[in-house]
């Protein structure tokens, strides 16, 4: 990867009972295109007495993306939505005005050995979108965009690239790419991005201009133009980006907003508990009075 901005690392971070690796935002970078935060989830290993419990929480003004490489996660939100999901399906839900849901360790699993690893991503909605009514879809593996070139492995998991488009129903120009090689091989595909982009690397390694990176590293590019890279054998990353918005993002906890007075209602609205209830959830995650709020 040529032109590269930043190297950030991934930092450890308590979510639910659970760790995970605060990937996005960072001090230098609050997003990239629309992205706004991604956590990695695991690698772990759970005993018959460890599982997932985020409780109903809220969120406004963007849409989550859970895609999992192992385990398996039970979703209940205030819609009625109850789905589990798998390893290689997309949950897609959009909060805009407001929506709350809880993510655990599905019934059938509480009591036994499991693992659990997969990725997490808030993608901020335009800003003539962010007040929209909250909706969810959730796609499963064959929805998704597959393909092999010279070898290598693409799975286009959400938005359009290389004149292809998944089922994931975004709001704004993005991609969220994964890419798979089982041998050592050049990869150049700066002509099929846009806007900004940056690359995770999830295991194996790349090069590029004399330079290796390892797992547990998010690489931003100068532009979208990542340019020619070489991935080792046995390697996957994944390539987040597009169009950023021309105004800024502030973020409290699990709001997104264009506008502190957006932020501030939401607060007002979880503390008074004015939220839709998830349907069988008695619980709920109490606002972080001390959380800070951030922008771009």
């Amino acid at each position: 990867m040529s032109n590269i901005k930043l190297i950030i690392e991934e930092r450890p971070s308590n979510i639910g009972n659970f760790m995970v690796g605060r990937l996005l935002p960072f001090r230098e970078k609050r997003m990239v295109g629309p992205f706004c935060f991604i956590d990695h989830m695991g690698p772990a290993k759970l005993s018959d007495h460890e599982n997932l419990d985020v409780g109903p929480h809220p969120h406004i003004g963007l849409s989550t993306l859970t895609y999992l490489f192992e385990g398996s996660v039970m979703h209940k939100d205030s819609l009625g939505t109850a789905i589990e999901i798998k390893p290689n399906q997309v949950n897609w839900m959009t909060a805009g005005n407001g929506i709350v849901h809880s993510e655990r360790t599905p019934e059938y699993l509480r009591h036994s050995d499991k693992n659990l690893h997969g990725l997490q991503i808030w993608v901020a909605l335009p800003k003539e979108l962010e007040e929209m009514s909250p909706s969810f879809a959730h796609i499963t593996e064959e929805e998704i965009p597959t393909w092999e070139n010279n070898g290598v492995s693409f799975k286009l998991i959400a938005g359009e690239a290389f004149g292809k488009k998944s089922a994931v129903p975004v709001y704004s120009p993005l991609y969220f790419l994964e890419i798979k090689t089982t041998n050592a091989t050049t990869i150049n595909i700066g002509d099929d991005l846009f806007g900004e982009s940056a690359l995770y690397i999830l295991e194996g390694s790349i090069s590029s201009e004399g330079h290796s990176y390892e797992p547990k590293h998010i690489l931003i590019a100068n532009d979208s133009k990542l340019c020619s890279f070489e991935m080792a054998e046995n390697t996957t990353v994944y390539i987040f980006g597009g169009e950023p918005f021309p105004e800024e993002r502030y973020i409290y906890w699990n709001f997104v907003a264009s506008t502190k007075e957006l932020i501030e209602d939401a607060k007002t609205r979880w503390i008074e508990q004015s939220f839709p209830k998830v349907p069988g959830e008695t619980t709920f995650v109490p606002l972080p009075q001390a959380h800070p709020l951030k922008n771009k």
